[in-house]
């Protein structure tokens, strides 16, 4: 009787003895992938940096780029209007643009020191082929793009300072924005003050979405 019983208690030691090595073996292929193929990142929560004055977006750094970028081309070009300019008043805008460009880049440059961003020293390509451009005109050739080349850069980076403002998270970001869309509007308002610019040519302001009949109604319904 006594070795009857000893074949299932065998048995029974060899299954437990063959779970506790397959169990072993699941715990080394685990541990062996988490160490080769490290856990995957969020790209989107890759993108914020937490700072003292909030969370910093790629937009935000996005941002601080765009306009010290613009300033790095805008300076000299303000530069060139002074001794290529037929119009006094081209010559006028530039001065002005220039010496403002030169305290918004001051700005810029504390801001992202702030909140440690790195920025560029130079323009980027399609900046640097108007300055090029520019710098090879002169008379009413050099008026009339320097007027448009400048209206059109600055309406695309009120476009970015306007939506970096409106959704911001970070309030050194939010304090430069308002600042930088002060400093574009006057710009733009300087370029349009030449007579020159030519509107036509601007992007089309974006297709609003077609409000439901029945949303008019009830609106309509409710005005004194």
């Amino acid at each position: 009787m006594a070795e009857k019983s000893s074949a299932p208690s065998t048995g029974r030691r060899l299954a437990r003895a063959e779970l506790l090595l397959l169990g072993g073996f699941l715990v080394a292929a685990a541990v062996t992938i988490l160490l080769v193929i490290p856990p995957s990142v969020d790209p989107a929560a890759a993108q914020w940096k937490q700072t003292s004055s909030g969370p910093l977006s790629a937009a935000d750094r996005d941002l601080l780029i765009k306009v010290r970028q613009a300033g790095l081309w805008e300076m000299p070009a303000g530069e060139y209007a002074a001794t290529r300019a037929a119009s006094p008043t081209v010559k006028q805008v530039g001065k002005q643009i220039m010496n403002e460009h030169a305290k918004l880049d001051v700005l810029t440059r504390q801001t992202a020191t702030k909140l440690g961003v790195a920025l560029p020293n130079e323009p980027n390509g399609d900046q640097q082929s108007w300055m090029a451009q520019l710098a090879a005109e002169s008379g009413p050739a050099f008026d009339q793009d320097y007027a448009n080349l400048l209206r059109a850069a600055h309406g695309k980076v009120f476009s970015t300072l306007a939506a970096v403002r409106a959704g911001t998270r970070n309030s050194e970001i939010r304090k430069f924005a308002g600042e930088g869309i002060n400093f574009v509007m006057r710009h733009m308002t300087y370029l349009e003050s030449t007579g020159l610019v030519e509107h036509t040519d601007l992007p089309e302001a974006p297709t609003p979405s077609p409000i439901p009949p029945t949303a008019f109604v009830e609106q309509k319904g409710r005005l004194p």
